[in-house]
């Protein structure tokens, strides 16, 4: 009995290690996947402040700063008051791309006004892990009396413009509406006043806002300050999840055009997959991994990932990488960590290159080489 029990104290380790890491392959790389933290919510966004510190959103309405070395976690107040229903609820966060100058940091959430739910874009200063001063950006026009469908992710371009999308709020038509703000994505300059070269300030009937149109629920968005691209990843219905390449005043042609089904019979969506004047995704899912977040990863540090685009999977559970030749046109597709069974959430990359991860089961994870 007492070898049973040593034998037991010795494999506990080995135990515990096999449950919080899991190695894996890519391009001949040896690569793992380490928990460092749990039981924390559905994790919806993520923003790195520091070397080792990463603010998150949990959509439930907590924000929390993790220091990814020693793991200890700690919950901040005077959080926004939200919605939290069906698909709402606490959203993005993203750093100022000032930060260590202004501390500042940019949320997205559902807030409730009457009877119909929004999107809403806010700012705050993170002073001493306190945050004061909240200010409401934009508090978008897309009220309908529905929980889904709200997007939302927010990024950056290098010359002072914020990004962030909305989803088509469960009312199809509203995409091509531009007297609203459903199924669009949004350009604001920092302090959130509108650009002046917006593509719709002067046209009659249209949202000064808006920067692209045509979306269905776009949840993740990332501009590449290399390729000077901003791409998005949105869901389709039962099928027909897209990664477009996002341009100024373009028409993505939901619910027009689709590659997708309806969920309650065969028929295809709209009049088709191609019309005039609508843009073609770079990248389309049949059958739908449903998509969350969107992020070109730019690094030496895993250096055959550098360029490639990933993003999480919720429905098939697993982490996409895409990968475009010169031409925008995808010559690559894997689909990782499927053994860890998790519906991946958010994917974000670290100062240091490494890329981390946050699934719906309330954990948060560190991918990098060894």
């Amino acid at each position: 009995m007492f070898r049973v029990l040593l034998l037991f104290i010795f494999l506990l380790p080995s135990i515990s290690f096999s449950k919080n890491v899991l190695t894996f392959k890519s391009e001949d790389m040896n690569l793992e996947v380490k928990k460092i933290s749990s039981n924390i919510g559905v994790v919806w966004g993520m923003s790195f402040i520091s070397k080792n510190r990463i603010l998150f959103t949990v959509k439930s309405g907590k924000i929390g700063i993790l220091n990814v070395k020693t793991r200890r976690i700690k919950y901040l107040k005077n959080t926004p008051n939200i919605f939290y229903k069906g698909q709402g609820g606490l959203l993005d966060v993203q750093a100022s791309p000032a930060f260590k100058d202004d501390n500042t940091l940019y949320f997205t959430y559902v807030k409730k006004v009457g009877n119909y739910a929004t999107t809403v874009l806010s700012k705050v200063n993170l002073i001493n892990d306190e945050l004061k001063n909240w200010k409401e950006i934009l508090v978008s026009n897309a009220f309908t009396d529905t929980t889904r469908h709200f997007g939302s992710r927010i990024t950056f371009d290098e010359k002072g413009h914020l990004f962030f999308s909305i989803g088509d709020r469960g009312k199809r038509s509203n995409s091509q509406n531009l007297a609203n703000h459903s199924g669009t994505i949004i350009r604001l300059n920092l302090d959130g006043t509108i650009p002046e070269d917006n593509p719709f300030i002067n046209k009659k009937d249209a949202l000064p806002e808006i920067y692209t149109y045509g979306h269905r629920n776009p949840q993740g968005i990332f501009y590449d300050k290399v390729t000077k691209q901003l791409l998005s990843i949105e869901h389709g219905p039962r099928g027909g999840d897209e990664i477009n390449l996002i341009k100024k005043g373009l028409n993505y042609g939901w619910p027009i055009i689709s590659y997708g089904k309806e969920y309650w019979n065969s028929f295809s969506i709209g009049e088709g997959t191609h019309k005039e004047g609508m843009e073609q995704p770079l990248k389309y899912y049949i059958p739908s991994i449903a998509p969350s977040s969107l992020i070109v990863y730019r690094s030496k540090k895993i250096s055959k990932w550098n360029g490639s685009i990933f993003s999480g999977a919720l429905k098939l559970r697993h982490l996409n990488r895409i990968v475009l030749n010169k031409n925008n046109k995808v010559i690559k597709e894997e689909r990782l960590l499927k053994k860890l069974g998790e519906r991946i959430r958010n994917v974000i990359q670290s100062p240091q290159g490494d890329l981390f991860i946050s699934t719906d089961t309330g954990s948060i994870y560190k991918i990098t080489k060894y």
